[in-house]
């Protein structure tokens, strides 16, 4: 049923310039009225179902970073404000984790067993997240091509190898991408590519499975953060403003700047020295390696505002940064002092998002930022009717190579449950439907059977009226039949006529005409001479109608019809054409 639907005009996340916002009209101009209409008529059903879809899946978002495990799931109100409903944490003993959480994945797994129950969730799907670091990132250009154009293209492998220059085979990836753009004016497009190393994937996967979880999203932590300060709406009072976030720990380092519901990442360069090296700076203490480093960082972090400023000829002034590290607030003062025409403010992922009383003492804490990679996780959900990509292409994102299975075997228990309830709902309504017409019926019955006589009285005589009737229609059906079988030789008649009439001489005159009604026409009549017998029945012959017209026998007429002597009757035999 989706497949013989397709897309409506609705507004379309857009990762290119102002102006291209009509590029996908433009293009459906080329395929005419009717694919206009399937089109419009599948993204609507598409919109409609998706986002009854993903209404009702229950994914709880876990949070894989070095320093802790965080589970959480979320659900909206009846006003659409976020509900954090289950949450939970485990601090990791890093001595016991080393620098490698993957050589230690029976003590991780452990770990989110016990969150999970201190959280009491039930639910086994989960969404997770992989590091930036773990992660190809880019928005590729590409001539404009359609879906079946690029399908074939990806199929390939030719597409991926002339847009992504990547190091290693493209076969050790799992890849994601999404048309985020065309523009029929430059005839290009814009392709979100997102790719991963499927050892990186499959670890991170092994390790949520060992603890009985089963993963159906697996997202880049950078976009888990952008999804959690966008369904947080922390500008609703201009929501195209630009904004930027930064992560900085000992893993991660990178500024995110989001134009247009576009994420433009800058990753940060730092050596593993240079991080231990902020870890030490404090609010009574900053050494001068630990300066040296922020000072080094805040120019890597101008050089990307200046470059989106001028690309973009929009201003940043305030960055939200989401870090773990303790000493966040003496890091942001150092950066404050280093950049200070821009803002730096710690980010608050619950901010707008309503806290049941049994949750509040696990989220009071006061740098509250390390929690919005497992809300944004918690926010995701399983995409099966593709409503996201009305709505944002970031929203979609997922590496698990065998997502489409999971997405088909998804949709088909969404269809099904959906099936079956509208089914029972539409057993019920016919029963009350039926129960009420035969209330209706019961008592109709009833006051037609008070004049029952009356109406079997009528119903004699007429029934009588309509056998003749019948009868008589029978009758005239048999006539009408052998008429039927009556053909008529009134146009052999009339094509023989005109042409014996063009055939006649002047001083020819008939005075009869037999036509045995198929094949012969016999001619008599009186002419001058000789000759005008003759030549009349060579014109005669000459006709296309006539196959041989032949003399029979020639006279003088005796019984008065001439005044001359000179006439001669004759009798012409005219054998007609396939006789």
């Amino acid at each position: 049923m989706l497949e013989q639907l397709n897309k409506i005009k609705l507004p379309k996340f857009s990762f290119g310039k102002k102006g291209d916002a009509d590029a996908a009209s433009d293009k459906q101009k080329d395929t005419g009225e009717d694919s206009k209409l399937k089109s419009s008529a599948k993204s609507l059903f598409g919109a409609k179902m998706g986002k009854m879809s993903v209404a009702n899946e229950e994914i709880i978002g876990l949070d894989i970073a070095h320093d802790a495990i965080r589970v959480a799931q979320t659900s909206k109100d009846k006003n659409d404000k976020w509900i954090l409903d289950k949450f939970s944490y485990r601090l990791l003993d890093q001595e016991l984790l080393g620098s490698n959480i993957f050589d230690h994945k029976d003590y991780v797994s452990e770990e989110i067993k016990l969150a999970l129950a201190n959280a009491k969730i039930t639910t086994t799907n989960i969404a997770l997240s992989i590091p930036v670091t773990s992660a190809i990132i880019k928005v590729v250009t590409s001539p404009l091509m359609s879906e079946e154009e690029l399908n074939n293209a990806i199929e390939t492998d030719s597409l991926w190898e002339n847009l992504v220059q990547l190091t290693d085979n493209l076969n050790d990836y799992s890849v994601f991408h999404q048309v985020i753009n065309r523009s029929s004016k430059t005839n290009t497009m814009e392709i979100l590519f997102v790719a991963s190393k499927l050892a990186d994937v499959n670890a991170f996967s092994s390790i949520v499975k060992k603890a009985g979880l089963n993963p159906v999203i697996m997202d880049v932590r950078c976009f888990t953060l952008k999804n959690a300060f966008d369904n947080l709406k922390l500008h609703p009072e201009s929501p195209k403003s630009q904004s930027a976030i930064l992560e900085l720990g000992q893993d991660e380092n990178y500024l995110m700047i989001i134009h247009e519901n576009t994420p433009i990442i800058t990753d940060v360069f730092l050596r593993q020295q240079e991080k231990i090296s902020l870890s030490e700076v404090t609010d009574t203490n900053t050494p001068a390696e630990s300066e040296s480093v922020v000072r080094r960082y805040a120019m890597q972090i101008k050089q990307a505002l200046n470059d989106y400023e001028s690309k973009y000829e929009n201003k940043i002034n305030n960055i939200h940064v989401i870090s773990n590290m303790k000493n966040v607030d003496p890091l942001i003062s150092l950066f404050k002092k280093n950049l200070p025409n821009t803002g730096f403010n710690i980010f608050d992922p619950l901010a707008n998002v309503s806290i049941p009383a049994y949750n509040k003492e696990k989220t009071n804490i006061e740098n509250r930022s390390p929690l919005a990679s497992v809300l944004g996780l918690a926010f995701r959900k399983l995409d099966v009717f593709g409503y996201y990509k009305f709505v944002t292409a970031v929203k979609n994102i997922n590496l698990l190579p065998n997502r489409e299975a999971v997405r088909q075997q998804n949709k088909m228990k969404f269809l099904s449950g959906f099936a079956f309830k509208g089914l029972a709902g539409s057993i019920v309504g016919i029963y009350l439907v039926l129960i009420v017409l035969s209330v209706f019926q019961i008592n109709a019955n009833a006051e037609k059977l008070i004049q029952f006589d009356q109406v079997q009285s009528e119903f004699d005589v007429l029934n009588s009226k309509f056998t003749k009737l019948v009868r008589k229609k029978n009758e005239m059906e048999k006539s009408l039949q052998l008429g039927k079988l009556v053909k008529s030789n009134q146009k052999t008649s009339y094509r023989a006529l005109a042409q014996i009439s063009r055939s006649m001489p002047p001083r020819v005159q008939f005075s009869k005409i037999e036509f045995n009604g198929s094949t012969t026409l016999m001619i008599e009549g009186v002419a001058f001479s000789d000759q005008d017998i003759l030549k009349f029945i060579s014109n005669l012959n000459a006709q296309s109608l006539i196959a041989q017209a032949s003399l029979v026998s020639m006279n003088v007429p005796s019984d008065g019809t001439s005044s001359s002597s000179n006439k001669k009757g004759f009798i012409i035999n005219c054998k007609l054409q396939g006789a």
